[in-house]
């Protein structure tokens, strides 16, 4: 077994999209490659019903499905095939927008006017970028959730994990998607396909992700359950973590316990030529989409 090193960590860093969200984003219009098959991870999180109650009305997508991860509040939806929907907390969408799609997401608060969300954009090869729009919507319910012996939690949101297979599928990346928790003071290893790309994002409580390399920063001590232990290299809220290759993850959680999403995917390796909500292989691909947008050909009749 080889463990993973981390190869880059930041915070998402605060932006504005639609008609005025405020979230942060992870990673989103960078190198394409770097984690390559994603090309986007924003955290929708707010307490400030002004900062999300526009929402994002219709915009179009091509060539790139997205996932859509409701913790707090609502999302209602809409689409330019006549599908509609709202997704509550603990809810999942998977889209693929393939050869086209208008859509719209307007969030709402919870009772306490909390909006919490992520969204993921996967990008799809060029042999399945004009693949007709699709769905899938999963109640929270339908996810499975492992609780191992010391506490830790993980649901399975895609792929399998545990002896345990999450209920999205179909989806070109063949991604891993989970969301786990770790208790105070435990460190656990999970394992990764050594040939994804993979990253995690730490959205409560912080914690310290081995690295194969020498380890680094400012080594602190804590009490933990009583008990005195080391942690270096804390990541916490809002905290992307970029891992090189191997076939697993370490993680040691902090006093708080740690929860992130691990996410992992097998890499296209193609030419990327992304303009906001549309990416294809080529510049030429992208200037048919804008000139299809323009002219009113960008839906694609239903097979």
């Amino acid at each position: 077994m080889s463990l993973r090193p981390t190869l880059e960590t930041r915070l998402a860093q605060p932006t504005m999209e639609g008609a005025g969200v405020h979230l942060h984003r992870a990673f989103g219009f960078h190198d394409p490659s770097e984690l390559d098959p994603f090309l986007l991870f924003d955290d929708f999180r707010n307490d400030i019903p002004q900062h999300f109650e526009r929402g994002f009305p219709w915009h179009p997508h091509r060539g790139i499905e997205t996932i859509t991860y409701v913790l707090n509040g609502t999302v209602d939806h809409g689409d330019s095939l006549g599908n509609t929907g709202t997704l509550g907390a603990g809810d999942v969408q998977w889209m693929t927008a393939g050869s086209g799609i208008l859509h719209q997401e307007m969030p709402k608060g919870n009772i306490n006017g909390q909006m919490h969300g992520f969204q993921l954009w996967a990008n799809l090869p060029g042999s399945l970028k004009m693949t007709a729009p699709r769905y899938q919507d999963v109640q929270g319910k339908e996810i499975p959730e492992i609780i191992d012996d010391d506490g830790t939690r993980v649901k399975v949101i895609v792929g399998s994990f545990w002896g345990k297979t999450g209920p999205v599928d179909g989806i070109a990346a063949d991604p891993q998607y989970l969301d786990i928790f770790v208790p105070a003071g435990v460190k656990k290893t999970f394992k990764i396909d050594t040939y994804r790309r993979a990253f995690a994002y730490v959205f409560e409580g912080a914690g310290a992700f081995a690295d194969a390399s020498a380890p680094t920063g400012v080594l602190l001590e804590k009490e933990v359950m009583g008990e005195e232990v080391n942690i270096r290299d804390m990541s916490g809220n809002r905290t992307l973590i970029r891992f090189g290759t191997g076939d697993e993850v370490t993680v040691q959680a902090g006093p708080e316990g740690i929860r992130f999403l691990l996410i992992s995917g097998a890499p296209i390796q193609e030419p990327v030529a992304w303009h906001g909500p549309i990416v294809m292989n080529t510049q030429a691909e992208l200037q048919q989409a804008m000139r299809e947008l323009r002219n009113g050909t960008f839906i694609k009749p239903a097979h």
